[in-house]
């Protein structure tokens, strides 16, 4: 194993969560042709909402949204929210702010929008946000898979590991590339298999320092392959095994799955109350 890197524990609070909402979405055509895909509705809500809310729920509110294709749209939203939650009236000829009725609370989240370019790839989109990320650590996400990830208990086991990052495998495989793991290690990253194993579910935590010594700013290059792959080969990605629910929102089925889920009272992802 990888000699010890890990920092002292931060509280959730401190830590940056930067989910990657830059994607096209191509397979999602039915659900997403005029919305970039993080703003696809499980419910009626973004699943990017669901997302952040399940990080929400324990105890994180500082959000790195890394936006690319059709990012206005996911900061209109979130701008937008308070009048979109609440009763206003709006005087049009007098062009003075919104006289609000209700008071619905919006959530106690810190987002930052970056625009961190329409066709880059994952590595280089977190490398353009690194300025941002000012803690010892970082989590990190994509704006398209939802679980009953188990934080704490990520959290805890990349702090007590020593490594530079922990990754949450997941089930199912078949569609992705699997992992080869060596115990509590990811040895190597495999292609796509029909075998049964783990996958990459997304939900890392990384020390900060992952960001100087792993990734550039070339456009071209996926954090799934030559960062990971090396970070990988030098003992210092763990993984976090989970066992629980999680989905990808690939395809137009999934997304007809989940929707079927949430509105069953059945979404296992679910872990706030309302």
């Amino acid at each position: 194993m990888a000699p010890s890197t890990s920092s002292p524990s931060v509280a959730p609070a401190d830590i940056p969560v930067v989910i990657l909402c830059g994607g096209q979405g191509t397979r999602l055509r039915e659900a997403s042709e005029s919305l970039p895909k993080p703003l696809v509705d499980i419910g009626g809500r973004p699943i990017l909402w669901h997302i952040m809310k399940t990080y929400s729920h324990f105890g994180y509110r500082r959000f790195v949204l890394c936006l690319g294709y059709k990012g206005d749209m996911i900061k209109d939203y979130f701008v937008q929210q308070r009048a979109r939650l609440n009763d206003f009236t709006l005087s049009l000829h007098s062009g003075a702010e919104p006289e609000y009725h209700t008071a619905v609370e919006t959530e106690d989240w810190e987002v930052t929008f970056a625009e961190t370019g329409l066709g880059t790839a994952t590595g280089a989109r977190i490398k353009r946000v690194a300025h941002y990320l000012d803690a010892p650590r970082f989590a990190l996400t994509y704006g398209d898979g939802i679980g009953s990830i188990d934080l704490p208990g990520l959290l805890a086991a990349h702090e007590a590991s020593g490594r530079t990052a922990t990754l949450t495998g997941v089930h199912p495989a078949g569609r992705y590339g699997e992992m080869v793991l060596d115990g509590d290690a990811v040895a190597q990253f495999a292609e796509k298999t029909d075998q049964t194993g783990y996958v990459n579910g997304g939900f890392f935590f990384f020390e900060r320092e992952f960001v100087d010594k792993y990734l550039t700013d070339d456009p071209s290059v996926m954090l799934e392959h030559a960062p990971l792959q090396q970070l990988a080969r030098d003992g210092g990605l763990g993984i976090f095994r989970h066992e629980g629910f999680w989905m990808g929102m690939d395809t137009f089925r999934d997304w007809k799955e989940l929707n079927g889920l949430w509105d069953a009272g059945t979404a296992e992802w679910k872990v706030w109350n309302d």
